[in-house]
């Protein structure tokens, strides 16, 4: 407390007498009532397990670091944790520079003995080898504002560290089986700290003859109190630490009025810090997804643009069925391929504009239509003769003799002669079969 000291000649005597009178109506300097928390904000960093806390002005920062090292003798199988505190003269200028102070070592303390006794960080899954290496965590606190309360901005502070703090992986190896292998994490994803439950500091000063009680004192009220208790809590209930600090003695009676009123806050300080640590999840786990919506949208386009191939389907029906199929099914394929040439597969140079054999099928569709219109031409023109010899016929005698008929059937055997000749090879084969069967 020597920086109390240092800052405490600084208040005069009516503004000591403001406070103290100000308590007795429920009244604090700063509007709060006597049991009213200061606004709190968990932030966190890049890396993972780092925190800051702001506790109304009062800032802290936390950083989670991990090595391997012996452990104890008498632990073998027991990881170690360490809490380390650094008082900056930048957060207030009766802290000084070098050795740790006494305020220094009674917060570290305190957050130690909190996080210790509760066996809330389960030690035994940081050992690596029995009695040979286990991993040490250590716990830097760093103070960058003081504006009051530094116990309780510190202990939120180390508890935010630790949930997100995350040690690498580590195998056993070698020729004996008792080489260590750190795997670094692009190789194996890091292991978060076994936290069993989240013990929270909560702080009260005691203030004036008659020993009011408040919560989280501010930096004025620090100056003018004269004795403080600390109880550490979880949201179960269960007392982890208790720390009194000061000249003053407290009753019975008002030390259980605390616990209860440290109880209900511990409960809503841990809904706070685990709403933070899932957002920070959240967000760390959406940075490691990496989204390509290029390749996506192309992949998207060559699906779209894939075009069925032409089937030419080799069947034995009528003429006019297969000439209506195959110029209907070639002309939707012409318009497609048309659309896809001057559609996006023009610019987009992912896209596939033609296929080889989509080509070679799309001139041989072409080859048959052509084929089919000679035949369509072939067959109206020897209608067309058939039915001019007809009404010659008819005009030059009712009853044709012999020889136009022969001249008739004569022509009628060419046209057809000239059909069957116009036909593919595989309908005159089967034709020819038919015929030799029959014969």
């Amino acid at each position: 407390m020597e920086q109390r000291f240092a800052n405490s000649w600084r208040m005069t005597v009516n503004e000591k007498k403001f406070i103290e009178t100000a308590l007795l109506s429920d009244l604090r300097t700063d509007g709060r009532g006597p049991f009213d928390y200061r606004n709190l904000t968990i932030q966190f960093g890049s890396e993972d397990g780092s925190s800051e806390v702001q506790l109304g002005q009062t800032r802290v920062m936390g950083f989670v670091t991990s090595q391997l090292v012996q452990p104890y003798r008498d632990r073998p199988n027991e990881g170690t944790l360490a809490i380390f505190t650094e008082f900056s003269p930048m957060a207030d200028p009766s802290f000084e520079v070098g050795r740790p102070g006494e305020s220094a070592v009674e917060l570290g303390r305190i957050v130690d003995r909190g996080l210790r006794e509760s066996r809330a960080i389960d030690t035994e899954s940081l050992c690596v080898i029995a009695g040979k290496w286990v991993w040490s965590v250590r716990i830097d606190l760093h103070i960058l504002d003081n504006c009051g309360n530094l116990i309780d901005a510190a202990n939120i502070a180390a508890l935010a560290a630790l949930l997100t703090f995350r040690r690498p992986e580590c195998t056993l190896g070698g020729e004996d089986g008792q080489e260590v292998i750190i795997h670094p994490p692009e190789v194996r994803e890091p292991l978060p700290l076994i936290v069993h439950h989240l013990p929270i500091a909560v702080t009260f000063a005691f203030i004036g003859n008659q020993s009011i009680a408040i919560i989280d004192p501010s930096h004025l009220e620090e100056a003018v109190m004269g004795g403080k208790l600390t109880a550490t809590l979880n949201t179960n209930g269960d007392v982890c630490a208790i720390q009194k600090a000061g000249g003053e003695g407290v009753l019975q009676s008002v030390v259980m009025q605390c616990l209860r009123i440290a109880s209900v806050k511990a409960a809503d300080i841990t809904g706070k810090i685990k709403k933070a640590v899932e957002l920070y999840k959240t967000s760390r786990d959406l940075k490691k997804i990496k989204r390509h919506p290029d390749s996506v949208n192309i992949n998207n386009k060559l699906k779209d643009m894939e075009k069925p191939k032409l089937k030419l389907e080799k069947t034995s029906g009528s003429q006019s069925d297969d000439m209506e199929v195959e110029s209907h099914s070639s002309k939707k394929d012409e318009h497609k391929r048309k659309a896809v040439i001057a559609g996006t597969s023009s610019w987009d140079p992912y896209s596939k504009v033609a296929d080889a054999d989509e080509l070679k099928e799309s001139l041989a569709s072409q080859v048959v239509e052509a084929q089919q219109d000679q035949k369509m031409d072939v067959t109206l023109h020897e209608k067309q003769q058939l039915n001019a010899i007809d009404e010659s016929l008819r005009d030059a005698d009712p009853s044709p003799s012999l020889s136009v008929a022969a001249e008739a059937g004569d022509a009628k055997i060419k046209a057809e002669s000239l059909s069957e000749a116009m036909k593919p090879k595989h309908k005159r084969k089967k034709k020819n079969l038919s015929n030799s069967d029959g014969s």
